[in-house]
């Protein structure tokens, strides 16, 4: 029997929290959006590529902005970044529906993936500086599920709201994001704990020097080849793959991504909890593996039934690797060195997927097929696989006294969510050292 001194088992600290309810959100406006957006941009008559090349757009100012969204996030701290991102988008996905023009969508989605990179690196900044390293797979792990909750019931009210007008989705999903900011300003705008060590002279760990680590290498090989398939391919191609190769309608297109969404979000906490207990490498490993199988099983479906199948493979794929993938980068990082630069190029690659990877695809299906696309989609992640064979574990192996976990340990308290941010309810006690 433990005795009464004995150290208290860690909580994940509040604000962890308020991240995933605010990424449940943006998610449901996300995948209110995701179903419509070939369709929308093809409306303008425009080819696959075109149609592409509206995912791309995005992908690629997400791309060029990440740099200096890590400096906003070093000058101004992780909250306030997030939050002016998020407005970003929603001014941009709002003006999205009201556009006459190809070249219009394609200027306001820009515009829009200009906030995407700001609130993204702010979100993983956050959750890298306030989690415990031993913890940070299942802090990974909740966050990604939030998002993924979003993405399963987003797609289908995407569907029901462009039986009422194809714009109607990118004026709600611009709503939905005003709704995140508020509850990320009102949760946050006390937050000790998040507004910790804004100042602290700590070290800029650089892109050369984490380039060093094979386990950084291995989490680019694998972002690169996710950012591909998950927010490229999946998003240009699968819709117009469901309607115009196996005749479905939008709708179905729509159960598809949910589909995805919902192999994605069953696996996450599982994995997330196992890559603080059994490693990083093999979740990360295991991820990859069904996600190659899935994504090239995808463009060989001759029914919607089968089709639905393949789809859940990929999302628990996906699901399996993000939580690890994640981790690893933390891990390089650690907790003495400010990883803005680090997160940013990761950030980066992975937007190179999701740029490069509609665009090759949208020419293979123009003049091959829908199973040249997805097969070359499925062997990127084979590619990045092969880094993983060679990648160390970067688990943490020793006890932590990083101050989240002070925080958590000092709170006493269940992870109830985000009503009562941790540090809030700690402002005033002298601020600890990292570990």
């Amino acid at each position: 029997m433990l005795g009464s001194d004995a150290p208290a088992k860690p909580r994940l600290p509040g604000e962890v929290w308020v991240l995933v309810v605010a990424s449940f959100i943006i998610a449901i406006g996300f995948g209110i959006v995701a179903p419509v957006l070939p369709a929308y941009a093809r409306s303008f008559d425009v080819g696959t590529t075109a149609v592409s090349a509206i995912v791309s757009a995005f992908a690629l100012v997400r791309l060029l902005f990440a740099p200096v969204s890590g400096r906003l996030v070093s000058r101004f701290g992780e909250p306030r970044t997030y939050i002016a991102g998020i407005l970003i988008v929603a001014i941009g996905t709002g003006a999205c529906g009201f556009a006459t023009a190809y070249w219009q969508l394609i200027v306001f989605r820009s515009f829009a993936g200009v906030g995407s990179t700001m609130f993204t690196v702010a979100a993983v900044g956050l959750l890298i500086r306030i989690t415990p390293p031993p913890m940070r797979g299942r802090a990974s792990g909740l966050w990604a599920t939030g998002f993924l909750l979003g993405n399963i019931g987003g797609p289908i009210v995407g569907a029901a709201l462009a039986e009422i007008s194809i714009r109607v989705p990118f004026v709600t999903y611009a709503a939905a994001l005003v709704l995140a900011a508020l509850v990320v300003w009102w949760f946050l705008r006390r937050s000790t704990l998040a507004a910790l060590d804004q100042n602290a002279q700590h070290a800029t760990l650089g892109v050369g020097q984490a380039l060093g680590s094979p386990a950084y290498r291995a989490a680019l090989a694998s972002g690169f080849a996710n950012g591909w398939a998950v927010f490229g391919v999946r998003i240009s191609l699968v819709p117009l793959f469901v309607v115009e190769a196996l005749h479905g309608s939008p709708a179905i297109a729509g159960i598809s991504l949910s589909v995805f969404a919902v192999g994605n979000a069953a696996v996450l906490i599982i994995s997330g909890k196992l890559s603080d207990s059994i490693g990083r490498k093999p979740m990360a490993m295991a991820g990859l593996a069904v996600s190659a199988v899935g994504t090239i099983w995808l463009g060989f479906t001759a029914g919607v039934p089968m089709f639905m199948v393949a789809s859940l493979v990929a999302g628990v794929g996906a699901g399996l690797l993000n939580p690890p993938q994640n981790a690893v980068v933390a891990d390089v990082i650690g907790t003495k060195a400010k990883g803005g630069p680090v997160l940013a190029a990761f950030q980066m690659v992975t937007d190179c997927g999701a740029i490069i990877g509609p665009l090759l695809a949208g020419v293979l299906v123009d003049h091959f097929s829908y199973g040249a696309a997805f097969t070359l989609t499925g062997v990127m992640m084979v590619i990045a696989l092969g880094f993983w064979s060679f990648a160390p574990e970067t688990l943490p192996k020793e006890p932590s006294s990083h101050v989240a976990e002070v925080v958590a340990n000092e709170s006493g308290r269940l992870d109830e969510g985000p009503e009562v941010p941790t540090g809030e309810r700690l402002a005033g006690r002298p601020r600890q050292p990292d570990a």
